[in-house]
């Protein structure tokens, strides 16, 4: 079927005017039938959803508890792909239109065009930035590096998420401050929040201090932690004692380790050290602590 000539045949029945609302009404009912495609797209994407085959097997159970979890990440990032897709669409078929409006309208297209070629060069060198900053703001939200709520770690700053942008991405650190990252600018991702987290507890004690009674305190301190109803949920694997993983100018580092749900390590850490802290002082273990002296003063 020719439709190009289907389409002039159909022209040629109305006079410029309906010609021109034929164009829009077009325009309108395409853009709509792309936004409700890339709509049904991004719910499938949302969604998430376990193939039968595997829905019935082990494999299946712990992908369908990971998608759970993963649920609210993958929703925020479907959305964020479909609302960039869809003004893409926009554009360009809006572009088509205005293009083919100005055919009908008898105006000279070929100038139009070789003028927003240029434009569009000119425009390409002159935002470099910019184009790199969209750029990678879409393959990060594609690969999933962080999402809002998480705890990262870009290099110049480090705190939550509180957005993702196509061009920026807002954090706020511990004391409150909220950085504006230009999404181009970040060359690594420190992610503290996917899947697991680990506490680390590294305990500086004296040289002369007796090793096998730390370890032996750090171990059932750890323990008790992890039989803790208050933990039993975060906590997600049996503590461990590594031992002596330096020595320091003021003594021998022993570190304790604990496997737990992501955001959840530093409490789990604050919580051990002051259970291990009144044990220490119970047993009269010194942690040595380093006194610098006054600078200036009197002579």
């Amino acid at each position: 079927m020719n439709w190009s000539g289907t389409w002039h045949e159909l022209l040629g029945w109305l006079d410029v005017p309906g010609k021109v609302v034929l164009i829009l009404v077009l325009a309108v009912i395409i853009r709509w039938a792309a936004h409700r495609f890339i709509g049904r797209l991004t719910r499938r994407a949302t969604e998430g959803a376990v193939p039968g085959v595997l829905a019935r097997s082990k494999a299946g159970e712990l992908l369908a508890d990971l998608g759970t979890r993963s649920r609210e990440r993958r929703r925020q990032r479907a959305e964020t792909m479909g609302s960039l897709l869809r003004s893409i669409a926009s554009a360009a078929i809006w572009s088509i239109a205005f293009v083919m409006v100005l055919g009908v309208l008898g105006l000279p297209i070929a100038p139009l065009l070789t003028g927003a070629g240029v434009a569009g060069v000119a425009l390409g060198f002159g935002a470099q930035t910019l184009v790199k900053d969209f750029l990678s703001g879409i393959f990060m939200i594609l690969e999933d590096q962080y999402g809002v709520g998480d705890v990262v770690d870009v290099g110049e700053a480090s705190g939550t998420v509180e957005a993702v942008g196509l061009r920026v991405t807002r954090l706020r650190d511990v004391s409150g401050t909220v950085w504006y990252v230009r999404n181009g600018e970040i060359l690594r991702v420190g992610n503290m929040s996917q899947e697991w987290a680990r506490a680390l507890l590294d305990v500086t004690v004296a040289y002369d201090a007796d090793l096998d009674t730390v370890e032996r305190i750090l171990r059932e301190e750890a323990f008790r932690l992890f039989e803790d109803s208050a933990y039993s949920d975060v906590i997600l694997e049996e503590p461990e004692v590594w031992g002596v993983d330096r020595f320091d100018r003021d003594g021998a580092v022993v570190r304790t380790v604990l496997k737990t749900r992501p955001m959840h390590q530093w409490a789990v850490g604050r919580a051990l050290r002051s259970r291990v802290l009144r044990r220490f002082d119970e047993a009269g273990i010194r942690i040595p602590v380093t006194i610098i002296p006054p600078q200036g003063g009197d002579s």
